[in-house]
């Protein structure tokens, strides 16, 4: 059995449906009752931040799927269960080493509590997601201009599905044991690129519009606390953080290419009024 936290989210509800459609026998950690899975898959109520919640869902588990910034007790619960593997979502901040930025701070610290936990374990870092791209749903629901901060910071984003594919393998074969991936996309993209692909996806004329960094602040700043965007504007501003670079490590370990971000666009063109591919 394989328990995948964050059961719901980008990367976890992929892993979910890629793990069920592999026949493969996996429960989902979800905070409701009601919360959707796809067929196949079970369904555990719990809660990472109250690490008692999840006996029942780690109960006669041997694999688990785990989110970073969460107690070092989630893992004292999970080798008591008899989990034996463990692939931690981390970031590629963490490979900076960085304890002085918020974001890498606490992907390094949970890194480190997987270390030390006995657990087989398997780190996976990957670059921004292109799923981020849904925060310009709304502006585009009003019009074709998309203002956006970091205009000139490229990163090579990554489709959800493949850090989830990676995860499968961590998962489920031999030879991740020990072992810190860092995942990208095919190709590094600025803001631009990608509102031009997903116009060319929608079939409309789109306009990006660089946001002045001191507008970032104050917009940022209403909806998370300043030290998370004060690691943000060091990784993109500062630019102690390079997503630019393509590795080869989805293909490496899937045996595929990564999606393109315009395979990404087309798959989920409905978020954004248009017809998915």
């Amino acid at each position: 059995m394989i328990v995948v936290t964050g059961a719901t989210g980008n990367v976890g509800g992929e892993l979910v449906r890629q793990l069920a459609e592999r026949g493969e026998a996996v429960r989902g950690v979800v905070r409701t009752a009601t919360a959707a899975l796809p067929d196949g898959a079970e369904r555990a109520v719990g809660d990472l931040n109250e690490p008692e919640s999840l006996r029942a869902a780690f109960a006669g588990a041997d694999a688990l799927f785990l989110l970073a910034g969460y107690p070092d007790a989630v893992l004292e619960e999970a080798r008591a269960a008899g989990i034996t593997r463990v692939a931690l979502l981390s970031g590629g901040s963490a490979a900076t080493g960085r304890t002085d930025n918020a974001v890498s701070q606490y992907m390094i610290a949970t890194e480190r509590a997987v270390q030390a936990s006995g657990l087989d374990w398997t780190f996976l870092r990957p670059s921004g997601f292109m799923s981020n791209t849904l925060q310009w749903t709304e502006q585009l629901a009003a019009g074709d201009v998309v203002r956006a901060p970091f205009a000139d910071v490229p990163i090579a984003v990554i489709d959800p599905a493949d850090i989830a594919a990676v995860a499968l393998e961590a998962l489920t074969s031999d030879g991740h044991a020990g072992k810190a991936y860092l995942l990208t996309g095919p190709e590094p993209l600025l803001p631009a690129d990608r509102l031009r692909i997903l116009g060319d996806v929608l079939g409309r004329d789109l306009r990006f519009e660089a946001e002045p960094n001191d507008e970032a602040w104050t917009r940022m700043s209403a909806s998370m606390p300043e030290r998370y965007v004060r690691a943000f504007f060091s990784f993109y501003v500062d630019r102690t953080l390079d997503e630019s670079i393509v590795y080869p490590t989805v293909a490496e370990v899937t045996g595929r290419p990564p999606r393109t971000f315009e395979q990404w666009a087309t798959a989920h063109a409905a978020a954004f009024g248009g017809r998915s591919g």
